[in-house]
């Protein structure tokens, strides 16, 4: 790609840098899933790579081993991050010190780093002598990072809600039956599942249903341990319930107020929190104006398609612009 502009090769790197993340939406929590690609300087893509699991190597740095790997990283022009690289050692090093260790000539990124101990990679890449370009691909960028800001703000996971309902309305399959909505409709519950980190119900669908909140029709991320909170005031879960949902990997907890279980839930680093229930707890966090995003998936008529509708609180925090949002790039892929 000869005498490529350095706003197209900018565009085509982040690009490949969502690309990457997008398979690995919600597993890094309590970090958020970060897409990293590094572009020689005449616009071919070397390596990309996404941060999979908290503790493990980020994004940054399994691209530059991959490219070190390969015997590449001195052709690496431009790295692309979607958020602003880190500068602070943790449980991994400062990625803006391993690029700067580099032969990268040339950073990009999305979002400006909100963590205040985190932030700061973009001022000393720059001290360091490399040019940096920030809030490239912003929106999409913010679209995909959006659980991870608005919990930074608040200190509270964002809240998605999932509701299924029949043509009348109503949310209960018939005799016999465990569902209502077509299989499209079903796998796009469980990419729903797969990229929470938490659960949250309450005992009236725990006793008619029965339910495993299990992530099923495509594969879970690995090692994943999600939390299940169950809203129960009168104690009617039985224990024999809780049991079996902690043996199939749940830190269970049960409380009886839903504000109490977003704080909890915050403070343990959960990013995204979704909510499926009946229609009384809905009802209450409809009303209380505490969620985000509404999904509502309505049956179709005669057995055909399913519709599926979504609605964002404006009322809340948004990191992105509303009319940038589609489902399919909220999930992680199937």
């Amino acid at each position: 790609m000869p005498n490529i502009s350095q706003h197209t090769l900018h565009i085509a790197a982040m690009t490949a840098a969502l690309k990457a993340a997008h398979p690995w939406l919600g597993a890094a929590m309590p970090n958020p899933t970060v897409g990293a690609a590094a572009f020689s300087a005449d616009g071919q893509l070397l390596a990309a790579a996404a941060h999979q699991r908290a503790g493990e190597p980020h994004a940054e740095a399994l691209v530059l081993a991959e490219c070190r790997r390969q015997g590449l990283l001195s052709q690496v022009d431009t790295l692309a991050i979607t958020l602003e690289p880190c500068n602070h050692q943790g449980r991994t090093p400062a990625c803006s010190a391993l690029i700067i260790d580099s032969a990268v000539r040339r950073v990009v990124y999305g979002v400006s780093d909100p963590n205040p101990q985190a932030a700061g990679g973009a001022a000393r890449l720059r001290a360091a002598g490399i040019a940096v370009t920030g809030e490239v691909a912003k929106q999409a960028c913010l679209l995909q990072l959006a659980p991870f800001l608005y919990h930074q703000q608040t200190g509270l996971p964002w809240i998605t809600v999932k509701v299924a309902q029949r043509q009348d309305g109503g949310m209960i399959p018939d005799p016999g039956a465990k569902t209502f909505t077509a299989p499209p409709s079903l796998l796009l519950a469980h990419r729903m599942r797969k990229k929470a980190g938490a659960i949250v119900t309450g005992s009236g669908t725990i006793l008619a249903d029965h339910p495993l909140f299990t992530v099923r029709r495509l594969p879970d991320f690995p090692q994943v341990r999600r939390h299940l909170a169950i809203l129960d005031r009168r104690g009617r879960v039985p224990a024999d319930y809780l049991a079996a949902a902690k043996n199939r990997g749940f830190a269970v907890a049960v409380a009886d107020d839903f504000g109490q279980v977003l704080s909890d839930l915050g403070r343990a680093g959960v990013l995204e929190v979704l909510v499926e229930a009946g229609s009384t707890l809905l009802a209450s966090i409809q009303a209380s104006g505490q969620w985000n995003l509404w999904v509502t998936i309505t049956q179709g008529l005669n057995g055909g398609e399913d519709r599926v509708d979504c609605q964002l609180n404006s009322s809340h925090y948004l990191p992105f612009q509303p009319s940038s949002f589609r489902l399919d790039d909220w999930l992680p892929q199937a």
